[in-house]
This record gives structure tokens, sequence and C-alpha cells, in this order.
């Protein structure tokens, strides 16, 4: 009896202290991407109510700002309690091989994730013997955005391959649109490039880009950068001007008929624009990659030293929770990581990601972690300059294999 007294005052000790103190959550969610995360932090809320949440968002596409900051942060000895990260090798190969994240694999066994997980997902973020993330979300990266109405009044259906899409090109630029294709910033570039390359290369090789059985430099590789090239000439002169959010809008305009971007798109869309997905837009897998799903994954990881550990583990098993990932998800645009997630709480564009998911063949995304360590990927934009600049498919891939050859890529086992 007093072992079971003191095992319940030891429970209820913890609790008490999770129920006072602070909680840093870092992440790059801020602007159309913040009424998901807040959603989170109201849930946290109700649940810890006598700890204050400190939303230290940092603004910047795809993280590149918030990363800087991160890299200061850690370096300096001054870890946030928790903190965003793409699932997969933008972790592991940065911070969990620097033994600077602690393992969660007992919190998985606690929370029974290891079966609410699907397992090529543990895989991800598992890495000698550890688990060292929590995923909130899965995004697909490889969408192609289209408004039905906009098609329909120029004639043009949504093309299923590259050379579709170049000649769908062609009949657009010939009815007087300028630019069919919206394009961002240079990660949103890099974005579009990945899901050309996946549609030259397959999914198999694909992956061998980043296993290293398969060189840039290899005329299969070279050519995605051609075929990119050419669906460059597609797009808007002004790209580099623009926010992501600012390409989708061109669609939505009707300036352009087609967007590639990762279906945050979808909650920009429903949640900041209130259009009807289904209705008032539509989605198709980039061209060429129908039937795979380029997948990224958004976490949070408990870095060692964190200064409100237990109030970060308490964060990390809400993010980890059903009821967590179901008012998170319907609102960034996204669909839960879980197998169990409730799919009435999602749009037509969720249960169809939902559906792909579980059926499609499953790849990872370069420009959002998944695949390459960030001592590749911090040094893509790079490669991507040297290909605006020159538009030499050779001199891209040239110094894309230079950057793989330096950072041993392929050679990180897992």
């Amino acid at each position: 009896m007093r072992k079971w007294l003191l095992a319940i005052g030891m429970v209820l000790g913890l609790s008490a202290l999770a129920q006072g103190g602070k909680l840093e959550i870092f992440s790059w969610w801020a602007g159309d991407e913040g009424p998901a995360l807040e959603a989170l932090i109201r849930l946290y809320k109700q649940k810890y109510p006598g700890v204050e949440v400190i939303n230290a968002t940092v603004t910047g596409g795809a993280g590149v700002n918030a990363r800087a900051v991160l890299k200061t942060r850690m370096l300096g000895g001054d870890p946030p309690d928790t903190f965003q990260v793409h699932a997969g090798m933008e972790l592991i190969g940065t911070w969990v091989v620097a033994n600077r994240m602690e393992d969660l694999s007992t919190l998985f066994r606690q929370e029974g994730w290891l079966q609410a997980f699907p397992k090529g997902l543990i895989d991800l973020i598992s890495y000698k013997g550890g688990i060292w993330s929590v995923p909130v979300n899965i995004h697909r990266s490889n969408v192609m955005w289209y408004l039905p109405a906009k098609l329909k009044e120029w004639g043009v259906n949504p093309p299923r391959t590259w050379d579709e899409f170049l000649a769908t090109c062609q009949t657009l630029k010939q009815k007087g649109l300028e630019a069919p294709l919206a394009l961002g910033e240079n990660w949103t570039q890099q974005h579009l490039w990945e899901s050309v390359a996946l549609a030259v290369l397959g999914p198999d090789d694909w992956n061998n880009l980043w296993n290293g059985k398969l060189k840039f430099t290899d005329l299969k590789a070279v050519r995605a950068w051609e075929v990119f090239g050419r669906v460059l000439d597609c797009a808007n002169k002004d790209a580099a001007g623009l926010s992501w959010q600012q390409a989708v809008d061109r669609v939505v305009q009707g300036k352009a008929a087609f967007n590639i971007m990762g279906d945050w798109a979808a909650g920009y869309m429903t949640t900041t624009l209130k259009l009807k997905p289904g209705t008032d837009f539509a989605w198709a897998p980039s061209p060429g990659t129908q039937g795979v799903f380029m997948m990224l994954s958004d976490s949070f990881g408990l870095p060692k030293g964190a200064k409100n550990r237990q109030n970060a583990i308490n964060w990390l098993r809400l993010v980890g929770s059903k009821e967590g990932q179901d008012t998170f998800n319907p609102l960034k645009g996204s669909i839960a990581a879980r197998l169990d997630s409730d799919p009435r709480k999602y749009n037509a564009y969720g249960q169809s990601a939902m559906k792909d998911w579980r059926s499609n063949r499953i790849v990872g995304s370069l420009v959002h972690g998944a695949v390459a360590p960030e001592s590749f990927m911090s040094q893509f934009g790079t490669v991507m300059e040297i290909f605006l600049q020159t538009r030499n498919p050779q001199a891209a891939a040239n110094a894309a294999q230079a950057i793989a050859d330096q950072v041993g890529l392929g050679r990180l086992g897992q």
C-alpha cells in the first residue's frame, strides 16, 4: 500500500510541476499558418492553465530564418523548451548526431505511439535505437493547385505529365496568359524542382540520390534540370519577389493557371481566403507523380537542457495525441500522422490526402528536411542560384554532387 501511495504521490508531483512555470514553443508558424498553432496552444492552456506559454515564432518560408536562429541558440547553450523541426534528416543529421536531443523512445511506449504512427514514419524519426521527435502532421509536397472554373474558361485540363504541362503552357500563353505557372521566392523554386525531379527519376532513383547510389551527375539526374528549365519558362519573371502565399494568390486571382506547392496551400486557401476545396479550388499530383506521395512531417523534439522540461514533455504528449492532431491539422491543411485520425474532421482535400497517404508509394521531401541533412539542404540554394543564373543543367548537377561529396550524403546510416 505504501509503495502504491508513493507512486501516486510521484505522479501527482509531476502533474503539479507541470501546472506552473513557462513553456517556450519555437516554430516558424506565423501569419497564415498561425491559426493552427494557436488552436493547439489554446488546447494546451485548457489542460495546463497555470503554464505561461511563449509562442516564439520566427517568420520565413519553410523555416529558413527560424533554423538560423535555432542554430545560434542551440550552439549558445540556450535551447527553447521544444522546437518545430521537419521529421527525418533535418533533425537527426544536425542535432541528434551532435548529442543535443533527448531520446523519446520511453514517451512513445508510454503513449502507445508505436502503434498509432505508421512504421515507415517511426523509421524516419529513428536513429541508432532512439526516437527523436513527435510528428504532429503529414504534408504532401507534390501537389498542383488550380481553379476548375478558370481551366474550363481557358479550355484546358489539368496536365498529367510535364510534357502535357508544357503543351498546356503554350496554349495558355496563346490565350494571353503571360505566366501560366505561379512561382515564388528561392525555396519555392527548389520545391518545384523536387516535384520535377521526382517525375523524371521515378521514386526508386529519387531515393537513390539520397542514399548515394545515384550521382547527381548521372544523365538521368541531369535531365531533371533540363526539364526543370523548360518548366521555369512557363513561370512569372518576378518570382524572387513573391512569397508562396502571393504565388497562390496569382492562381486565385486568375493571373496564373497552376501553382506547385505543398498542401499548406490548402490551409491558406481554406482558412484565410475562405475558399471551398473541391469547388472553388482543386488539386492533382504534380505532373508525372501520380501514385507517389512526397511527404514531409512537422514534428517537435526535446532539446537537452530545456529549462521547462516537464512542460515540454506535456506539450509533446498533446501534439502526438489524437485530440491534438485532429485540432491542428484541419486548420493547417495537413493530415494527421496518426493512423486513427477521424476523417470527418477534415475537408475534401484532407480526406483525399488521407486516402493517398494510405495507398500511394511514399517518398521523402528534400526541401522540407526528410531525405537529406541540413548540411546539404542549406547549400542547395546555391545550386539553384547557379542554375537560375546559367541555365546550365550540367553545372547545377556538378555543384550538387560536389556538395553531396563534401557532406558525405548517404553515409549517415539509420
